[in-house]
């Protein structure tokens, strides 16, 4: 294998970015100038997802109570009762974790806290910062 000539010249990159904690981990965080992916934080997804399935097995009759449908799951009453929560979030609020939109205040943490039923008050509660 031929490595050819080496490169006198150093070039240097500058990319400015800060880090900030985001529901428990550590985010690179760029500037506003710069356009960012959308990339859905996956444990909100994951949720989500586990969300609407226990409903989907509760509704169906697969399950006749909460506490049965947690034993089978083999987790903890009070964590299966918060994350079902979940399938009350506001259309829009859904939409912004699958969507993985840059900037979104909405954590795991944050939906896992209660939350205001109606729709219109849950969006201001969940995106301020």
């Amino acid at each position: 294998m031929n490595r050819g000539v080496p490169i006198s010249a150093t070039m240097t990159l500058l990319v400015p970015f800060r880090i900030v904690k985001r529901g428990g981990r550590k985010e690179m965080q760029m500037p506003d100038r710069v356009l960012q992916e959308r990339t859905p934080d996956n444990t909100l997804v994951k949720a989500l997802a586990r969300a609407f399935r226990w409903k989907n097995m509760l509704e169906s009759g697969e399950y006749a109570t909460i506490a049965e449908l947690a034993e089978r799951e083999g987790i903890a009453l009070s964590y299966l009762t918060r994350v079902l929560r979940l399938t009350l979030l506001a259309p829009d609020i859904v939409e912004t974790i699958l969507d993985g939109q840059p900037g979104s205040e909405v954590t795991l943490a944050r939906v896992l806290e209660p939350f205001p039923l109606e729709w219109k008050q849950q969006s201001g509660r969940l995106n301020r910062a």
